[in-house]
């Protein structure tokens, strides 16, 4: 999944970056409206995480601004700003959730697994694909009585996969929601991680390509 998180505070923007990345997500960072607007209208993005004031305005036009172009990116307010109607207007613009600071880290990642399930139209926590299971809390993946030892990139790719089972996902389309804005798209780097996590999910096969198109996540079961 690929984030944006706006944060005009750059030690609280490090650290929650540094956190979510630490669960396999691709994330883009702004500071300022504009250029989280900018990201926004570029990027595909899977959820976004807004501090609410920041040195350009307020957080709620950004959110509102999404919604009139029909943008339906799950939104996450994050502010200092904790009464109710502050939360109510941030709500009624269109925002999905809101977390008030100071906030623990933890929450914030589980408050984000929520937003991204309810998108997908799940309430389940576990992403299931015949004998493999993919625990997005934890990180980790098995397959049968195997553990799966995979890198981030590796457990991002096969959990957007298995999130789109069944549909053939184009390796553009891995390369939106998989890297961050520092991806280059001329590179075979989606090619080789899919080779790699191939080898490490053995056979029978749960990748199958799409020649010319990408890949798609099926149960060889089925």
């Amino acid at each position: 999944m690929r984030l944006l998180l706006l944060e005009d505070d750059s030690e609280l923007r490090a650290q929650a970056a540094r956190a979510l990345r630490a669960q396999a997500y691709a994330v883009d960072v702004a500071s300022t409206l504009a250029a989280a607007d900018e990201l926004a209208f570029v990027n595909d993005y899977d959820a976004a995480v807004f501090d609410r004031r920041v040195p350009d305005g307020d957080a709620v036009e950004l959110v509102r601004a999404l919604r009139s172009r029909g943008d339906t990116v799950p939104v996450l307010l994050l502010t200092a700003l904790g009464e109710v109607g502050d939360r109510v207007a941030g709500l009624d613009a269109g925002a999905d959730d809101y977390l008030t600071k100071p906030f623990a880290m933890p929450e914030l990642l589980a408050r984000i697994r929520a937003l991204s399930r309810r998108a997908g139209g799940t309430d389940q926590p576990l992403l299931v694909l015949g004998d493999l299971l993919i625990d997005p809390a934890s990180v980790t993946a098995r397959r049968g009585d195997r553990d799966l030892t995979l890198t981030q990139k590796e457990f991002a790719i096969l959990a957007y996969l298995v999130r789109h089972a069944g549909q053939v996902v184009s390796r553009s389309e891995l390369l939106e929601h998989c890297w961050d804005v520092f991806a280059d798209p001329a590179s075979n780097v989606i090619d080789v991680r899919i080779r790699l996590l191939r080898e490490k999910l053995g056979e029978p096969a749960l990748i199958r390509t799409v020649r010319g198109v990408g890949y798609a996540a099926e149960d060889p079961r089925s």
